[in-house]
């Protein structure tokens, strides 16, 4: 039995380590996308996204057959709840990559104002969040809970830009009156990133969670209940 349970877990990791990759390269096309008007890229993120959400279903029935059939315990419990919260948390990812992509794809400017975008932090905003997923995957690879939680003061950094977009939008649109409607559409792309980091968080905090459990696993101590979160 516990030979089986090891590679279920083997073979979950493995599907939530390419959700990952499928997830931070639909974030990475949709930032792209914003950054260069691209439309093409943009769609090629909407029709992909499909994918994220066949991703996410076929490892929620996964952990639901592991449960069911194995019936874990302890380390792997936690272990596959981990898994089952942060494949919740890599499926919005994808919506948010999605939305930001159709702002692309509606946007009517034939290109949006390049040292606006310098001014905003866009793209910085944008990378900021590809590194903090980045790191949560390294995190869990490597079960270093160091990486886990340098996640967190990043996610300080996502809010910090978003905190000043409306006051640089609000400065610019004063002496752009005709491009009102696509900057103030541009406001969901900051907080559609925004909203990522804190579910990069949410992903961080799983994975110290697990990490956790497993330390004192191995220092001997027992902890019989699953916490609440």
């Amino acid at each position: 039995m516990v030979k089986f349970i090891e590679s279920e877990l083997v073979l979950l990791r493995k599907e939530i380590d390419e959700m990952w990759t499928l997830v931070y390269s639909q974030l990475d096309r949709a930032g792209e996308a914003v950054l260069t008007l691209d439309k093409e890229l943009a769609r090629q993120v909407v029709v992909r996204e499909k994918r994220v959400n066949a991703f996410e279903l076929k490892i929620d029935s996964d952990v639901e057959d592991i449960i069911a059939l194995y019936n874990p315990v302890a380390i792997d419990l936690r272990f596959v709840l981990a898994m089952l919260k942060i494949n919740t948390n890599l499926e919005r990812l994808g919506d948010f990559a999605e939305s930001i992509a159709r702002f692309v794809i509606n946007c009517q400017e034939p290109a949006l104002d390049a040292d606006l975008l310098k001014k905003l932090r866009l793209e910085e905003m944008h990378a900021e969040a590809l590194s903090m997923l980045e790191l949560t995957k390294r995190a869990l690879a490597e079960e270093s809970l160091d990486l886990a939680t340098s996640v967190f003061a990043k996610d300080n950094l996502l809010d910090e830009i978003n905190g000043n977009v409306s006051k640089v939008l609000a400065e610019y649109l004063k002496d752009h009156t005709d491009s009102l409607l696509p900057y103030l559409n541009l406001l969901t792309v900051f907080r559609k990133l925004e909203r990522s980091g804190d579910h990069i968080t949410n992903i961080a905090e799983e994975i110290v969670f697990y990490i956790d459990a497993k330390v004192l696993k191995h220092s001997g101590k027992v902890d019989e209940h699953y916490p609440e979160k």
